[in-house]
């Protein structure tokens, strides 16, 4: 079981909450019910979630709901929380480089603030 937990910026604001507020109800309901799987499995399912490939070991969180396909990227932080860095919709086969690499800085930022506290 893990617990989710959203990236904050130093200012406080929350990327991986404004993109679900650009949700429509039923596109948030259903990336909800995915986290909650994740929450709620010991193991998930890669249809759901998976590690990306050359990344700073980058996970992948995978929504479909009808044609919309939606993505949130972060990182597994102790074994037990899956920090969310951003969100975006999926148009294209691959993921966006730059979704990656906003991700891998979040996740540099996050740990550097843990570790100064």
């Amino acid at each position: 079981m893990k617990e989710i937990i959203f990236y904050k910026t130093g200012a406080g604001k929350s990327p991986v909450e404004d993109f679900l507020d650009t949700l429509s109800g039923k596109q948030a309901q259903k990336v909800t019910w995915v986290l909650n799987l994740i929450e709620e499995l010991g193991s998930i399912p890669s249809a759901y979630m998976k590690h990306l490939v050359n990344t700073d070991e980058i996970i992948e969180i995978r929504v479909q709901t009808g044609r919309d396909i939606f993505r949130l990227l972060g990182f597994l932080y102790n074994k037990h929380y899956v920090v969310l860095t951003n969100g975006f919709q999926k148009k294209t086969q691959k993921t966006p480089k730059q979704e990656i690499v906003l991700a891998e800085q979040r996740k540099c930022e996050y740990l550097r603030r843990r570790k100064s506290k």
